[in-house]
């Protein structure tokens, strides 16, 4: 149990728009910031922050909170898991009431026991690799020998799983970890009774996620066998998924922002070496093809892609579909080719910074260039081959979604390959309509999937209510609710009184109410239940934590209540239009905090308007079909009477005609 105080401390000092700029690109926006959903795919930004009030709002997916409520959804950590990620990154210090037992780390869930064993198996690596005689000898020399060094090492973490079948394992077992984990994240292999390493006499590759936390790994033999596999990567597990995760990332994301470019490279090595040369802004695909994950991913903190591939022709020619891929997603794509027998790795262990920084500026060509350099060299002299290069560059070119970005490498296409700008124009708009074509067929099929395997009972039509009255009311609803929930903690003094002479009339010990208090014994007081169900949740809410507290716990609203709920709370907290900036002006004019009261009394009157026209309507259907059925409908005009008498009473106060 983390105390109250600690946890007041770490929600005082942790800045939502520090934490989440670990995970987005953000961009100022107005008084908020803005960036590409990390829940969504996405291509227009709608991902809100506001550091003003330390809450964010994602309108693709619906997902809002606190920054503890983002760690939580993101990062998927329970509430004092995410409480402590905060605590360390602000060097705030949790006590601990005792040294948890091996039973209480059988006890943990079983995603926190995953990060939890592949975190003591990282440090056991790196024990083995720094502390061990053979380590030292047959791994660090390794490490040297391709020319790391020792911070480069400790950077990213690299250790050595020494030769035999149960180092790990025996390890683990002794200092309290269940095997069963070991298995199920691919450090350890079970056959029949007997758990073994996976991992042996292998140098070892930890894979981190966003947050820096260990999800996986990649062991390198350093056998000549050639009957051994030279890598052995983790299998996927809860905490590991292959195609969202790229190898440097944690390391490298900060740079990629700040240089609005990210270095798509193939192995570990070269993401290392390049960091050692002073190249940071680089990724690596772990050893798989690129995924559209993947892609999302980078287009999280830049849309520019310099993809980096050694001088192997074929290889290249293999990778288009990577560069295809990033051209669907609507990244800039430059590429460059490193001379023959060289890739990111040696080239970095040759050359000096500058050195290398300046060759990849030089070297960076456009994708098209590239693509129509590496595929032109096949048919110079054969129309069919060359009538096939076209068709194949121009179909990259139709993967791209802005139009403008089309038409500009179609322009260059057709200077490049001597071909008339209209007829690469034909060729395109013929492929877009192919794919488009395509994409339908491939949605309908889908969605006959979809509807073939669905149970009946979950076939449901929606229906849309067209009832004004009723729109109008959820409206007024919401209204009412975005005032408690804006304003409840907040202390509203009495309407003055004045005297005969004019002068207030001030009661020292006159009790202030505060919003919130007011709202909910108004609304008791009309006997109001909400027609919203979510409405009347977050109603019933507030009233027992005033009841039980004194005041609106608004911690709650942003990561324990249901999401429906957190939602509403999120909306209502957003920053409202600004109509005028009189202020630049030297006119000053209150805002809707400075005048409580009236926006108090203002959200009941229409409330109270709203239902009251809901209730008239349904009162003189009742009165139509009492007529035609001869029923004697004397009562129910007589309450309709009363009905409109008070509708001209709230008319008055409102300012307007209650229709």
């Amino acid at each position: 149990m983390i105390p109250k105080h600690i946890i007041d401390q770490i929600f005082e000092t942790a800045r939502i728009e520090d934490v989440i700029g670990d995970f987005v690109n953000l961009k100022k926006s107005g008084s908020s910031l803005k960036g590409l959903s990390p829940f969504a795919d996405e291509k227009t930004p709608s991902f809100m922050v506001s550091p003003v009030k330390q809450i964010f709002k994602d309108f693709s997916s619906g997902k809002g909170g606190n920054v503890v409520t983002f760690l939580m959804e993101h990062e998927h950590y329970s509430y004092p898991e995410a409480l402590k990620v905060l605590a360390k990154r602000y060097n705030i210090e949790i006590p601990e009431d005792e040294e948890m037992s091996p039973e209480q780390k059988e006890a943990q869930s079983e995603r926190e026991s995953l990060y939890v064993i592949n975190n003591y198996a990282q440090t056991y690596f790196s024990e083995q690799l720094w502390d061990t005689d053979e380590g030292k000898s047959v791994a660090l020399g390794y490490f040297k020998e391709r020319g790391f060094t020792d911070k480069t090492i400790k950077k990213f973490n690299l250790g050595y799983n020494p030769e035999g079948w149960e180092n790990l394992v025996k390890a683990a077992k002794e200092n309290g970890y269940k095997t069963e984990y070991l298995v199920k994240v691919g450090l350890a292999k079970q056959k029949d009774e007997r758990v073994y390493d996976t991992y042996r006499g292998r140098v070892m590759f930890p894979i981190h996620n966003l947050s820096g936390r260990v999800i996986g790994f990649g062991g390198r033999t350093l056998r000549t066998d050639k009957n051994i596999p030279k890598y052995i990567n983790s299998p996927e597990s809860i905490i590991y998924n292959k195609s969202q995760t790229l190898y440097g990332i944690y390391q490298s994301k900060s740079e990629i922002i700040k240089q609005d470019n990210c270095l798509l490279v193939e192995g570990y090595t070269d993401v290392i070496s390049l960091h050692q040369n002073g190249i940071e802004n680089v990724v690596a695909s772990s050893g798989t093809s690129l995924t559209e994950d993947q892609i999302r991913l980078i287009k999280r903190y830049t849309n520019n892609v310099t993809v980096l591939y050694d001088g192997d022709a074929a290889g290249i020619k293999a990778s288009f579909r990577g560069i295809d891929m990033l051209l669907t997603q609507g990244l800039n794509i430059k590429v460059v080719s490193f001379p023959g027998g060289e890739d990111p790795d040696s080239f970095a262990q040759k050359h000096e910074t500058e050195e290398t920084k300046e060759f990849l500026a030089s070297q960076a060509k456009d994708f098209i260039v590239f693509k129509t350099d590496i595929l032109s060299k096949d048919g110079q002299n054969d129309p069919l081959q060359k009538a096939k290069l076209l068709r194949d560059v121009v179909n990259s070119i139709a993967l791209i979604p802005d139009h403008l970005t089309r038409a500009v490498y179609i322009k260059e296409c057709s200077k490049l390959l001597d071909v008339e700008e209209r007829t690469l124009v034909l060729e395109l708009n013929k492929i877009r309509r192919k794919n488009d074509q395509d994409k339908r067929q491939k949605d309908e099929r889908n969605q006959g999937e979809v509807y073939r395997d669905a149970p009946l009972e979950d076939l449901q039509i929606t229906k849309v209510s067209v009832h004004v009255n009723e729109n109008d009311l959820n409206a007024q609803e919401s209204e009412v609710i975005r005032v408690l929930l804006t304003y409840c903690n907040i202390g509203v003094e009495k309407e003055p009184e004045f005297d005969k002479l004019g002068n207030p009339i001030i009661d020292p010990d006159e009790e202030i109410l505060n919003a919130g208090t007011i709202i909910i014994a108004e609304l008791l007081e009309d006997g109001f239940a909400f027609e919203n169900t979510t409405f009347q949740n977050i109603f019933e809410t507030v009233k027992s934590q005033l009841e039980t507290e004194g005041q609106m716990d608004e911690n709650y609203f942003l990561v324990h209540a249901p999401e429906d709920v957190r939602n509403v709370y999120i909306d209502c907290l957003k920053p409202g239009n600004e109509l005028h900036k009189w202020d630049t002006k030297k006119i000053f004019v209150k805002t809707e905090k400075e005048k409580i009261r009236l926006a108090i009394e203002s959200a009941l009157l229409h409330l109270r308007s709203k239902r009251l026209m809901k209730l008239i309507g349904a009162l003189e259907q009742k009165i139509k079909s009492g007529h035609q059925n001869n029923e004697d409908i004397m009562p129910l005009m007589q309450e309709k009477k009363k009905l409109d008498e008070v509708k001209k009473m709230l008319s008055k106060p409102l300012g307007i005609v209650i229709r």
